[in-house]
């Protein structure tokens, strides 16, 4: 009975291929394509899956074959990807209409698609590296007719692949393609109807996400890059962003721990400009009064004084323990991050009410030993966050006011006046001694 139907489907293919000849040679798109797709959906109900490769690879080496008709061939045999028996039929398919599409402009969408279906299953089978190296294949980018949010989607798994395969470098690199302006537009003031003789944009499939949800996996994949780096700020700023997406603010239950994590990286992040404005402007926000222990532990970072290392650690390690990033505790250098950055706060309020200042009592203010406060010292000289100068002999620190360019001119020009006017006094002087012994040699 098997030999039988499969005869009768040889036989019902063999009158379709001549069908389809006439067709192509005609020139008669609509008959080849209906031709190509009525051979695949016999080959699929007939469930023979190698004859099904074979007159894939067939119909598309045909000469002459008419691009709407392997278009519509690939996207058909694309459907049937799901309802293969095994894995190996499965990828065997994949691999056919890959090779396929491949080097056919007019395939390219349904070509990333092929890969990114293969590339998730060398994932569930542990080959990261290879799912890594098949995604890169492909530059969505450059797909006029792709999707925005497609193309979103399919960057960002190239970049989770990456950062799962620990290349930090190009996943970096994979990131930077794509704008973050982007999840920012305004979907509704996107033109819906595109202009005779612009490129027509294709639908994006159903299970890629919203715009709003890429930007949240786009930042949580950033924030996985930078706590590689230990880059504080930047994890802090992908924070921020997350926080600003309207479904988070909303909800108290998603918005309380992203808040948290803002201010515990805005205190780890080292003291600079864009720190201190990130600083104030989260100090300033209303919902900051719904966690009031981290409003404080802020508000100790603005004012001026000393803080106590010990009563503040005492007072937020419970706190600082249980706060998890990416599934893990913040851990034990960014608790010593934590002391550095108190010590530093310390050193510049010091530096704000003594002009010069001997080594023991700065030491004695940081609670650390001279040489270790020497050390801090002079590691915030280096990094310029402040200027001093430390006279080691006399055990004594100078903090000097650091000027700018307009200041260090206007003391020049100071200084060049009064020389000018020591000179003018001089000569003025030189003048009338001279009168003077002239009027007494004439007597």
């Amino acid at each position: 009975m098997a030999m039988e139907n499969a005869g009768n489907l040889e036989a019902a293919i063999e009158q379709l291929l001549n069908a389809e000849k006439q067709a192509r040679l005609a020139g008669d798109v609509a008959a080849t394509r209906n031709a190509v797709t009525e051979i695949l959906r016999m080959c699929f109900e007939a469930r023979a899956w190698k004859t099904l490769n074979d007159q894939i690879v067939l119909l598309s080496k045909r000469r002459g074959q008419l691009k709407q008709a392997v278009t519509a061939m690939v996207q058909q045999a694309m459907q049937y990807i799901d309802e293969t028996p095994d894995l190996e039929t499965r990828i065997e398919l994949i691999k056919i209409l890959n090779s396929v599409s491949a080097g056919k402009i007019y395939v390219e969408i349904e070509r990333a698609r092929l890969i990114k279906k293969l590339a998730k299953i060398k994932e569930e089978q542990g080959l990261i590296a290879e799912a890594a190296d098949l995604m890169q294949e492909i530059a969505v980018e450059t797909f006029g007719a792709m999707a925005k949010t497609e193309k979103i989607a399919f960057i960002l798994e190239q970049v989770r692949l990456c950062l799962d395969r620990q290349d930090y470098v190009r996943a970096q690199i994979l990131s930077r393609k794509i704008s973050t302006r982007v999840f920012d537009a305004d979907v509704s003031k996107e033109k819906k109807k595109p202009k005779e003789g612009d490129n027509v944009v294709e639908e994006a499939p159903v299970d890629i996400p919203s715009l709003p949800e890429l930007k949240r996996i786009y930042y949580e994949l950033m924030i996985r890059y930078y706590s590689h780096k230990n880059d504080y700020l930047e994890i802090c700023r992908c924070y921020k962003a997350i926080y600003e997406i309207p479904s988070v603010k909303e909800n108290p239950a998603e918005w309380i721990p992203i808040l948290r994590k803002i201010c515990w990286y805005l205190v780890l992040s080292p003291h600079d400009p864009m720190q201190s404005s990130l600083l104030n402007s989260t100090l300033e926000d209303k919902n900051l009064s719904e966690i009031p222990n981290f409003k404080l532990l802020l508000k100790q970072l603005v004012t001026m004084e000393v803080i106590q290392w010990t009563t503040l650690w005492d007072s937020y390690k419970d706190e600082f323990e249980n706060e998890s990033n990416l599934g893990k505790n913040l851990g034990e250098k960014a608790a010593e991050d934590l002391r550095e950055r108190v010590i530093e706060h310390n050193i510049i309020v010091i530096s704000k009410y003594y002009g010069k200042i001997t080594l023991k009592r700065l030491a004695e203010l940081l609670c650390l030993s001279v040489q270790k406060a020497e050390k801090h010292l002079s590691d915030m000289v280096v990094s310029k966050a402040l200027v001093a100068k430390i006279d080691r002999p006399m055990g004594i620190v100078c903090f000097q006011r650091a000027k700018d360019s307009n200041d260090v001119l206007n003391s020049w020009a100071a200084n060049l006046e009064r020389l000018l006017d020591l000179v003018e006094k001089s000569c003025h002087q030189i003048h009338k001694e001279t009168m003077v012994h002239k009027a007494a040699l004439k007597v």
